[in-house]
């Protein structure tokens, strides 16, 4: 691996995981499905007009005009959506480390429903992933962590792990950022909607409020997505997915850095056992990929 891409990875591993914090500042001051539609209408707003500055249009085929519409369904609605509501009353580190178990449950339904083959360490690995996610879970619960926003977590890191699954051939040939744009302008639209219909506005318009919206939503948001699509181009989905073995150092740090979020003995454990099943199951993974491009 090169050294762009190895900081391409570190780097998006990075910004995803300071999503949660900055998103947990945000629902502090503002309705979460509100602030979420207005995030991806401005990112995707942005994406589109330097995506058409550069050449690129919205010329897609039919397998990525779905791939796009389903990316946005599952990552921009579902899967962000139920992590901001869930913020409102759960912290930060907790939703970062649930959604970091997405390519645990990416590997564990291969494996279960589509029949992928699964290497004894990539079994090792998922085993020490679902471990490590049980040992934070039962202690942040037992120190009166929200079920609802647990559930909540669950449900989104499921819909990502749907995401990864299905949609294929999204990423857009030569209309990279268009593609990254259209996304994010298929969450405005379906969680505007949801947001009007179902949640009151309310916004107490403050410095942290603004600063957090502008780098979730510029950061976060469109560069770390175009990084990994980037990334993902360069040297295989399958490869890029081992950085996310970093998320859960990155997610507790940053939310304690500027949260001011408690980290426990039981969390650093957890952490170190997610990370290490996450590394072994992307590990596995690629050497599956590498022994079936030799036959």
């Amino acid at each position: 691996m090169d050294w762009r891409s190895l900081a391409m990875g570190i780097g998006f591993a990075l910004m995803w995981s300071s999503a949660f914090t900055t998103g947990r500042m945000i629902v502090m001051d503002a309705p979460p499905l509100h602030a979420l539609a207005m995030r991806f209408l401005v990112a995707g707003l942005i994406g589109v007009a330097i995506a058409a500055t550069m050449g690129q249009t919205a010329r897609l085929t039919r397998a990525q005009w779905r791939g796009t519409f389903l990316f946005g369904l599952f990552q921009n609605v579902i899967y962000l959506g139920c992590n901001f509501v869930a913020m409102q009353w759960l912290q930060a580190s907790l939703a970062s480390i649930i959604a970091s178990a997405m390519p645990l449950v990416v590997a564990l339904a291969g494996w279960l429903i589509f029949g992928e083959r699964l290497r004894p360490l990539g079994i090792a690995g998922l085993v020490a992933g679902v471990t490590g996610v049980s040992i934070i879970m039962g202690s942040r619960l037992s120190g009166g962590a929200d079920p609802l926003g647990v559930a909540l977590c669950l449900i989104a890191v499921f819909a990502l792990a749907f995401a990864a699954l299905t949609v294929k051939g999204a990423s857009g040939k030569g209309n990279l950022l268009m593609v990254v744009g259209l996304q994010m302008l298929v969450g405005a639209v379906i969680l505007g909607t949801i947001a009007l219909v179902a949640e009151p506005w309310h916004i107490n318009p403050t410095p942290r409020l603004f600063w957090s919206f502008t780098y979730t939503t510029l950061v976060s948001g469109l560069v770390a997505t175009w990084v990994w699509f980037g990334l993902v181009g360069r040297i295989g989905a399958v490869r890029a997915s081992t950085f996310h073995f970093l998320n859960p150092f990155f997610g507790i740090l940053i939310a304690a850095a500027l949260l001011g979020e408690p980290v426990t003995p039981w969390d650093v454990v957890g952490v170190l056992i997610v990370a290490a099943g996450i590394f072994a199951v992307q590990i596995s993974k690629a050497r599956e990929v590498e022994n079936r491009a030799g036959t």
